[in-house]
């Protein structure tokens, strides 16, 4: 098993999205339940409503599916360096109602060296009670399970933590909104040259700026733990979906990273089911990039899959094919 170990490390740190917390397991969660603010919300309302967003409680499940004619691409690239890519399918369940489980996360690697590799991870309503993760080891045709994580990790080698993968509450941080304003700029993405660019791309290789106009709050959001890699961040939200289309992250007083989202409205009556298109991230300090792409067909909301798919059977039941 020690050959695995670091595997297991890699997977804890990869497309997870958040669904787990070890320093402050006790911080209190945001209601799956949210109610849309009436009237104009306050810094930590806005949080609240943000952290809603990007956790899909506007769903009861949600999809990146594996689909013929596209699946999400992770592209990490370092300056000098070749880029890398992986594709992977993720399903969230967020009906449970048993008073025990808030909700469920199935990843399953579908190319690379994790292919066929999965990751089933489930958050409890207790909020002083660990995630737990039962990992798929294809190569071993077993499950191994764990009950930890770190903060300030990197998401699988990408430039985003595990931190900002939706895994931070909102009171880990003070907020303070400083203003509304216009969103004046297009979404950062990855840009390879004409004759480099790689055969799966499509339109992902341009701006997006269908967001650009749009009123936004700036919200200052200042680390309550000390020590860490950024002492504050500053969020641009949309003031009616409440979608995070960027956020800037700063170290004594200086911007050291950026992170656009690509959020896109579905089909349902809340303004908050939003599901991404796009993540880019950029690292100011190294120039090392990820960008995220999920194209629409991959994407799936409030589906007819049983319960009994965020299992350990269905860990067993992955091909490698």
């Amino acid at each position: 098993m020690k050959q695995y170990r670091h595997i297991i490390q890699f997977l804890i740190s990869i497309f997870v999205a958040g669904l787990f917390f070890t320093f402050s397991v006790s911080a209190a969660t945001v209601a799956k339940n949210l109610a849309y603010p009436l009237q104009k919300p306050s810094a930590e309302e806005v949080a609240q409503q943000v952290f809603y967003v990007n956790r899909f409680y506007a769903f009861a499940n949600t999809s990146l599916e594996q689909h013929p004619r596209g699946v999400a691409v992770i592209i990490n690239r370092m300056p000098g360096k070749k880029p890398t890519t992986v594709t992977v399918e993720r399903h969230i369940n967020n009906t449970y109602q048993d008073g025990e489980i808030r909700s469920r996360e199935l990843a399953i690697f579908r190319s690379g060296k994790l292919k066929g590799t999965a990751v089933l991870m489930t958050e409890y309503e207790d909020s002083s009670r660990n995630p737990t993760y039962a990992f798929w080891l294809p190569a071993l045709r077993r499950i191994r399970r764990i009950e930890e994580a770190d903060y300030d990790k990197s998401w699988g080698g990408t430039v985003f933590t595990l931190g900002e993968m939706s895994l931070r509450k909102p009171d880990d941080e003070h907020h303070e909104i400083l203003g509304i304003s216009t969103f004046d700029s297009c979404l950062e993405y990855i840009q390879f040259p004409q004759d480099k660019r790689p055969t799966w791309m499509t339109d992902s290789d341009q701006p997006v700026c269908d967001h650009k106009g749009k009123s936004v709050y700036r919200l200052k959001s200042i680390r309550k733990l000390t020590g860490g890699w950024y002492d504050y961040r500053i969020s641009y939200i949309d003031t009616k979906s409440f979608a995070d289309y960027r956020t800037e992250y700063f170290k004594n007083g200086a911007k050291i990273k950026i992170i656009d989202r690509d959020w896109r409205i579905s089909t349902t009556e809340d303004l908050r089911a939003m599901q991404w298109h796009h993540l880019y991230g950029k690292n100011l300090l190294t120039g090392s990039e990820t960008y995220i792409v999920v194209p629409g067909v991959a994407l799936a909301f409030d589906t007819k899959k049983k319960a009994s798919f965020w299992s350990e059977s269905t860990l067993r039941l992955i091909k490698l094919d």
